[in-house]
């Protein structure tokens, strides 16, 4: 009887204990919790493999010391990164950053669940950060939903996931701290971020930052100060879907021209205009036939805002309209004879007239097609080409880190380096390679 008792009280007991541990932890699984399991199966891991070349090697000469270069023969070595990234669609589609996967001959992705996969470059965009690849699964992978940034508010909560230091499946939670934040670190401008409190660190990089809902608000990009300061940021969610757009459907993101010149905004000059704000840019020129023009921006004009964010300055817009692939509208929102309009511009691809003067008025060169590259076949008089010694003949291998053997190639790297300060070239010439930095400042004519 005292057995049976005895057995009765504990069975008693284990109910009860059961039943307070179940009401505690349903009492612990707070929206955090929630978005962790619904989401953390669409992060994946990213390792990557790279073959760099060290140096060039060989007997130096007088000439290559002027041009800073080695001898022609490189030196091969393999270094490995990671990254993470998100699963978007259930066919294997993954949003990542560009600088996690750039210049990588292998890239593998495991999943959540313990799943390894190669992995292949639908498309990737330097200037923007981000990069699309797929993995071929048998059957529907699990997807986090691309949500929006357009609404967010400045203080709710978010989530990061990520692969921190190799750490797969790491969780960090804070706020949203700002939006449309624009700072300069590693002599790199970063725009119209998403900055965040939640602790992101190296391997986060292409991981997802998520609102409550579980949904992408961001893709986590770039830490401050080593991350010390607890100070993270993220691309927008609403730029993210743009730029993933493009590279899915074209593999690169289209060159786009909206035909206006800026400058920064002297104080004087703002006053003489009835602008009495810290922050806009003033056109300085309008393209005749141009989106801009189309859309009725005019010279004089003040760009107080561009895609909903105030514009702090003439290089601030130049990045922001990077974030508009061609065909793709935005609101820009204008400050003119003492009244604020808003007006949609809608940037078109940039126009093939204007791309043979890039290199010739920025740069001082003219290229042409050779048997296996691109060879400099004019240099003009007085430019920095010709200060730094470039020649008829000199073959150009690389633009800015970028393989280039075609014309067309040669081009494109252009358009995506004319709203930078300089350019590098890989140039070679007889059994030697140099590099070059030449300055590319933006002149008149040569409008974004």
């Amino acid at each position: 009887m005292k057995h049976a008792v005895m057995r009765w009280s504990l069975l008693v007991m284990a109910l009860l204990t059961s039943g307070t541990a179940n009401a505690d932890m349903a009492r612990r699984r707070d929206a955090i919790v929630e978005v962790v399991q619904k989401v953390s199966p669409a992060v994946v891991y990213i390792g990557t493999e790279q073959e760099v070349e060290s140096r060039f090697r060989g007997r130096r000469s007088p000439l290559e010391e002027f041009f800073g270069g080695m001898g022609a023969e490189p030196e091969r070595q393999r270094i490995s990164g990671l990254g993470s990234g998100a699963i978007i669609d259930p066919s294997g589609i993954i949003v990542t950053n560009d600088h996690v996967i750039r210049g990588a001959s292998a890239i593998h992705v495991i999943l959540a669940d313990g799943r390894s996969f190669d992995a292949e470059v639908i498309g990737s965009d330097a200037a923007n950060d981000l990069a699309v690849l797929k993995v071929n699964a048998k059957e529907a992978l699990p997807i986090a939903k691309l949500g929006t940034s357009s609404d967010l508010m400045i203080g709710e909560t978010v989530v990061a996931i990520g692969s921190p230091f190799g750490l797969s499946k790491t969780v960090t939670a804070g706020v949203v701290s700002a939006v449309g934040r624009t700072f300069r670190a590693d002599n790199r401008v970063y725009n119209d971020f998403v900055q965040t409190d939640a602790a992101i660190n190296p391997g986060n990089s292409g991981g997802p930052l998520l609102n409550v809902d579980g949904e992408i608000i961001g893709i986590n990009t770039a830490i401050f100060g080593g991350g010390a300061q607890g100070i993270g940021f993220a691309i927008p969610a609403d730029k993210v879907r743009r730029i993933v757009d493009e590279l899915t459907r074209f593999g690169k993101v289209r060159p786009a021209w909206v035909g206006i010149d800026t400058a920064d905004l002297p104080v004087r000059v703002a006053r003489q205009l009835g602008w009495d704000r810290a922050y806009g840019a003033l056109v300085t020129a309008v393209e005749a036939g141009s989106p801009a023009a189309e859309a009725g921006v005019k010279r004089g004009d003040v760009v107080a805002e561009l895609g909903g964010s105030r514009i702090q300055d003439a290089e601030d817009f130049d990045t922001r309209v990077r974030g508009y692939p061609a065909r793709s509208a935005f609101p820009v929102v204008l400050f003119r004879e003492g009244g604020l309009r808003t007006v949609q511009v809608t940037p078109v691809e940039f126009p093939a007239r204007m791309v043979e003067g890039l290199a010739w008025e920025r740069l001082g060169l003219r290229v042409k097609e050779i048997r296996g590259g691109l060879a400099v076949s004019g240099v003009r008089q007085g430019s920095a080409a010709a200060d730094i010694g470039l020649e008829p003949g000199d073959i150009i291998l690389r633009v800015n880190n970028q393989p280039v053997t075609t014309n067309d190639a040669f081009r494109e790297s252009l358009l995506t380096a004319r709203r930078g300060r300089s350019v590098l070239l890989l140039v070679r010439r007889g059994r030697y390679g140099y590099h070059v930095t030449l300055p590319f400042e933006r002149e008149a004519g040569y409008r974004l």
